[in-house]
């Protein structure tokens, strides 16, 4: 189900989206669309950076026996 979203504009910018037929609902769908994609990268980089330095205190030798933990179970 679509919701309805109200943009208040200027006349001057009214005036251009009349005179270049443009499609105000398109336009605005996927510039939202692109503003969410941005901000869910941040998010995920942010995240990333977390785990990253989360990750940098666990010792090399550490990480290799977990993996070999692992191995040798399957």
């Amino acid at each position: 189900m679509s919701e309805i979203l109200t943009v208040r504009v200027d006349k001057a910018l009214k005036r251009k989206i009349k005179k270049y037929n443009l499609s105000v609902s398109k336009i605005t769908r996927q510039a939202i669309e692109e503003e969410i994609k941005k901000r869910e990268r941040q998010e995920l980089t942010s995240a990333i950076m977390e785990m990253k330095t989360l990750l940098e205190k666990i010792p090399d030798q550490e990480i290799v026996k977990a993996i070999r933990d692992s191995r040798d179970q399957r």
